[in-house]
């Protein structure tokens, strides 16, 4: 049984139905031509998201990405160190003093693995601060020019940012500066190795998403994986496009979120879809589904039901 027939069979209720209706909706809306923009927060390249991401990248289901700068500089991290990297079996029992000791070796946790600091941050620190000196460019194409300078290992199917680069869809990191690489990059400007023009601002990064945009002929939908500015920066695009510049594009025509945060009037992250009704971003009539469960569970589900359906 496929994942998409196993769905149909035995998810019809609460978060599994909505997971089966959003999926069957989703389909639907590539099937018959419609663009998606995919949003990534959390720690989902740590969670090896790429092993579905990837292939559906490749498979032309999935048309621009906007994530965390940690979500794309953790993707570069497995590529080149993955073997490196250490798991947590009992993650949930971690105390202070078992941290302390990770932190003592170089190991950083995110949940329940760890990224080894001389072998994925310093390694590429090493590496990246000579393409930041050559010429100013976004924070996602200092990566690209890494990625071809470097051997790439048997990790190259698994990674999305080269299933992105491959396609050449667009990839949006708003907020980059909140990133390890990030915080390197802030040090280099404070030592004086570098300018801090050299790498190029967000609002950049919305520039040349307008005008994806605008160049779009066909409908396009946004599935926002948790909250924060990976979601909140590509959305806005319509609003900006529409109120602030008097221009008149189409809403977006599809939307779902998976996310743990519990609706929160107020709290951003955990808005329902409604509220994207009131600020122009999403219409009445728009198809939305908000799944309430674990991403790294949820999306691997919902992308591989897309690659089934090609």
């Amino acid at each position: 049984m496929d994942i998409r027939s196993f769905m149909d069979s035995h998810y019809h209720h609460f978060n599994a139905g909505e997971l089966t209706r959003c999926t069957r909706s989703l389909i639907e809306f590539s099937d018959s031509g419609g663009k998606l923009v995919i949003a990534l927060a959390g720690a989902l390249s740590t969670a090896q998201i790429g092993r579905s991401l990837a292939p559906a990248i490749l498979a032309g289901r999935v048309h621009s990405i906007s994530c965390t700068g940690a979500n794309l500089e953790e993707d570069l991290f497995l590529l080149i160190a993955g073997d490196e990297f250490e798991t947590v079996q009992d993650w949930r029992s971690q105390s202070g003093m078992d941290d302390h000791a990770l932190n003592l070796r170089g190991m950083n946790r995110v949940t329940d693995v760890c990224i080894p600091e001389e072998e994925a941050i310093r390694r590429v620190e090493s590496m990246i601060l000579e393409i930041w000196k050559e010429q100013p460019r976004l924070p996602h194409e200092h990566i690209y020019e890494l990625l071809d300078r470097i051997d790439l290992g048997p990790r190259s199917e698994h990674s999305w940012l080269l299933a992105a680069k491959r396609m050449q869809i667009p990839l949006l990191v708003p907020g980059w500066e909140d990133s390890t690489l990030g915080n390197l990059f802030a040090a280099a400007c404070i030592r004086g190795d570098v300018t801090s023009d050299m790498v190029r601002s967000g609002v950049e990064y919305m520039i040349d998403f307008a005008d994806w945009y605008k160049s779009q002929t066909e409908p396009v939908g946004f599935l926002q994986i948790g909250g924060g500015i990976a979601g909140d920066f590509p959305i806005c695009v319509v609003p900006m496009l529409n109120q602030d510049l008097g221009e008149q594009v189409s809403l977006w025509s599809w939307y779902a979120q998976i996310s743990e945060s519990s609706t929160s009037y107020g709290g951003y992250s955990g808005a329902p879809p409604n509220e994207k009704i009131s600020w122009g971003k999403i219409g009445i009539d728009t198809p939305r589904f908000v799944i309430e469960s674990d991403a790294t569970i949820v999306l691997p589900l919902i992308l591989t039901c897309l690659l089934e359906s090609n």
